[in-house]
């Protein structure tokens, strides 16, 4: 499974310039490609509609949030979206390729996989966080 130049290069620009707020990878033609980026101005909410219902991907998220200690953070997380009603070819293409691809994005700082939208609800999200 190869994985695109743009890949690394959003996801550099994400970390270091935070010039997005959420990046959402496809495996396409045996690579693994840029579906979509969200503007640093986007909600989880909009982050959340932007993942397919019945098709998988990756996805990258910079979720910004207030600790015990009042102190502004934010960690990158890598979200594995597989939905149940996905075809079973598909989940097992991104589950095997889940694992190198994540190793191209150097400071993933937290890991969710997800197979329906309550597994990475805002509250989960924010648990996993702190």
């Amino acid at each position: 499974m190869a994985v695109s130049d743009e890949c690394k290069l959003k996801f550099s620009e994400l970390k270091t310039k935070r010039n997005y707020r959420f990046i959402i990878f496809k495996i396409e033609n045996q690579e693994v490609v840029v579906e979509k980026v969200g503007s640093p101005d986007e909600t989880y909410e909009d982050f959340n509609e932007s993942l397919p219902a019945d098709e998988c991907r990756y996805a990258v998220y910079d979720f910004d949030f207030i600790t015990d200690e009042n102190c502004q953070k934010s960690k990158i997380f890598f979200i594995a979206w597989a939905p149940d009603i996905s075809k079973v070819r598909s989940k097992m293409v991104y589950a095997s390729s889940k694992d190198r691809f994540k190793r191209e994005l150097d400071g993933i700082q937290v890991e969710l996989q997800a197979t329906d939208p309550s597994e990475m609800s805002i509250d989960i999200v924010k648990g996993r966080a702190l």
